[in-house]
């Protein structure tokens, strides 16, 4: 790997251009893992929300939804997605991913995979704990060690700062990618791109 060369991976668990990149990620990580450090900062979408979804926000939110799943065949449950009184908070999926990268770092981005897939392909409602532990099944994590870190103050403000530095930076929309080196950064992509057009600007810029 070589040292100081980090591809930041900018997205939220409930963005469904970032499930639509899901793959893209994937295939990135396979193909330049060994190369380059991969991290992902968590941007938060939408954290924090009290509101519930109203109709006119879910036609909306539901034809982005169909947008994505025709661009990259990603899939979605449509027919009673978003339910009446469903609170749009991204904050308890991103939090719950850095909860359970504390005690299993390698895992956080097939964690975040989870989250995704329960979400858009089983209209799971990740914002409520109760599922997120659900979700811990296949993972080497007793739910009540990821509980006490979930609802500690550490992993609150680490997602808020996580947030922060989204902000900070200029990053609004997800997915994002970053090359990060020792003296500069470059954005690789603000939105959803194919790997085959990422991957020959990565080796690139590695090289």
């Amino acid at each position: 790997m070589k040292e100081n060369r980090i591809l930041w991976y900018v997205a939220d668990p409930m963005c469904s251009w970032c499930w639509g990149f899901s793959p893209v990620i994937s295939a990135i990580k396979e193909k330049f893992g060994a190369e380059l450090k991969i991290s992902l900062l968590l941007g938060g979408l939408q954290p924090g929300t009290t509101v519930p979804v109203s109709a006119a926000s879910r036609d909306e939110i539901l034809h982005h939804w169909q947008a994505v799943h025709a661009r990259t065949k990603q899939p979605f449950l449509f027919n009673g997605a978003l339910p009446d009184g469903f609170i749009y908070d991204t904050e308890p999926p991103s939090r719950a991913v850095l909860a359970l990268a504390e005690i299993l770092p390698k895992q956080t981005f097939r964690f975040f995979a989870t989250l995704q897939e329960a979400f858009y392909a089983k209209q799971m409602d990740i914002t409520r704990e109760d599922v997120l532990v659900g979700l811990l099944a296949d993972y080497e994590l007793e739910p009540d060690a990821f509980r006490v870190l979930f609802e500690s103050d550490e992993i609150k403000q680490k997602t808020k700062a996580h947030f922060s530095r989204a902000r900070q930076t200029g990053i609004r929309g997800f997915p994002t990618c970053v090359l990060q080196d020792k003296t500069d950064h470059q954005l690789l992509c603000s939105g959803y791109r194919p790997y085959e057009e990422l991957r020959p600007e990565i080796e690139a810029w590695l090289a």
